[in-house]
């Protein structure tokens, strides 16, 4: 399974469950549902069942650590708030603080890259550069507290 993928359809389900008040199983089985669709073959995804549990692991995850999680990104916002966010943005936030703090497979160093990397492809042209610089704060913040 490649994480990157798994990232892609967490900040996907995110965003679903955020705009149409679905359940993290919905969210997903309507993503993968498209996905077939789109490919109009069977399924691409070799292990969907390792997929769908690491997926919907991160997001019930996030999902339950909502409130700490933006709580904690609005100190490193700097004249933003979660609400005023692009919804793609904010779920990008939300995965790699999660995965910054609550998993320990992670490095937090990985967590960014790949937020920044999410953030180019599903948001706009200046996603990548407010990723990094909120999540860049926030890592030299955590690495300060680890020593």
């Amino acid at each position: 399974m490649k994480r990157r993928v798994a990232r892609e359809l967490v900040v996907q389900c995110l965003y679903q469950m955020e705009m149409n008040e679905a359940t993290s199983e919905e969210a997903l089985e309507m993503l993968l549902e498209d996905a077939a669709e789109e490919n109009d073959t069977e399924r691409t995804i070799t292990d969907e069942a390792e997929l769908k549990e690491f997926v919907l692991g991160l997001v019930n995850g996030i999902w339950g650590s909502k409130k700490a999680v933006d709580d904690l990104l609005e100190n490193y916002l700097k004249g933003w708030q979660m609400s005023r966010l692009s919804k793609v943005d904010r779920q990008i936030l939300r995965l790699a603080a999660y995965e910054m703090l609550y998993r320990d497979d992670v490095p937090a160093k990985v967590a960014v890259n790949e937020a920044i990397e999410l953030a180019k492809h599903f948001g706009t042209e200046d996603s990548g550069k407010f990723v990094n610089g909120v999540l860049g704060n926030m890592i030299r913040e955590l690495d300060q507290l680890k020593s």
